[in-house]
């Protein structure tokens, strides 16, 4: 067993990959300078306050904990937002993961697991998508996971590191009885949105086109429950830490809910109808986004256990019992 250093890991999926690390019997390390971060996520291990950008602080948590490897999960995500400051997105992104991989090099320290996205493939040109569809992203938050991709790609191979590369499709779901979850500020995805709506925190909820080219006209995602991410990322980084070749694996069930699917399933786990109303289509939605996971089954022995209902039923119980006494 080993200790694992996870940037962003008072998150969400940061503080997920923590539990399931220490579930496996690994020793964790937060590193977080709580942006989008919550301390109070932070239980399964020291916490060091701190920017990825700062070179000097994460060289005294390097020497201090010497870690075999990282789970880099620390950055801005909200799409809309790098819109509009792309600059903060690429110093942010850009910037901080550069930094630490140089850190992570000058330490000896070679397995970097990253939490990248589906947003690297832009548009699809084909569905489901599998890791060869073409990489063009529609956004600057896309874009700045890309670049982290290509440069820890290229560092990887001049210094003699090694990688894995989890592309995310739609994170969701909590870890209720462990006391993490989803919480963001603000938030825009779509499970907390309408539970959140359920609970009264918002007036309502809305439908974002109705005329997309599916098969109820609303649009289809993967969601893929944050715990079975987690167990990937376990899985990742012990592949890398015994020695495995790098690799770039899409992280989704392999099947799509729409939007209107998504409010009847809701209703079916809860016995309570979401109060939603039709909007114009977002610039940059994609009717449909659906991972081929077969790659990450293959060379992560990886399956993802929990479907939408259980997904569902554990981000209820998140919102409902344990964010408010947390929180309030």
């Amino acid at each position: 067993m080993a200790t694992i250093l996870v940037t962003g890991g008072a998150g969400y999926v940061g503080s997920h990959c923590c539990l399931a690390l220490k579930r496996a019997g690994h020793d964790v390390v937060v590193y977080d300078n709580l942006f989008n971060g919550h301390e109070r996520f932070v239980k399964w291990g020291p916490f060091e306050r701190g920017d990825i950008r700062d070179k000097a602080r994460l060289a005294e948590v390097f020497a201090r904990h010497k870690p075999a490897a990282v789970i880099h999960c620390a950055a801005l995500i909200e799409v809309g937002e790098s819109v509009k400051f792309p600059d903060r997105f690429y110093d942010n992104n850009v910037a901080g993961a550069l930094a630490l991989l140089d850190v992570m090099r000058e330490a000896g320290v070679g397995p970097f697991v990253f939490s990248s996205t589906c947003a690297t493939y832009g548009e699809p040109l084909r569905l489901p998508m599998d890791e060869t569809h073409p990489q063009n992203p529609v956004s600057p938050y896309g874009w700045t996971k890309l670049m982290i991709e290509r440069a820890s790609r290229d560092i990887a191979a001049a210094y003699g590191m090694s990688f894995a590369h989890l592309r995310y499709f739609n994170a969701a779901g909590a870890a209720p009885e462990e006391g993490v979850g989803e919480r963001h500020e603000p938030e825009t995805h779509a499970i907390p949105l309408a539970l959140m709506t359920l609970l009264g925190r918002r007036d309502g909820f809305k439908i974002f086109g109705q005329d997309w080219d599916t098969r109820d006209g609303s649009c289809l995602r993967d969601y893929i429950h944050v715990l079975d991410l987690a167990d990937a990322h376990v899985r990742a980084v012990e592949r890398l830490m015994s020695g495995g070749e790098s690799l770039a694996a899409n992280l989704g069930v392999g099947d799509g809910v729409t939007v209107i699917e998504l409010l009847a399933a809701i209703e079916r786990v809860t016995g309570k109808r979401v109060p939603a109303s039709p909007a114009p289509r977002r610039a940059g939605d994609a009717p449909a986004l659906v991972a081929n996971n077969a790659y990450a089954r293959r060379e992560l022995g990886w399956t993802p256990a929990r479907d939408i209902d259980a997904i569902i039923a554990d981000a209820w119980k998140w919102h409902c019992e344990v964010e408010p006494k947390l929180f309030s």
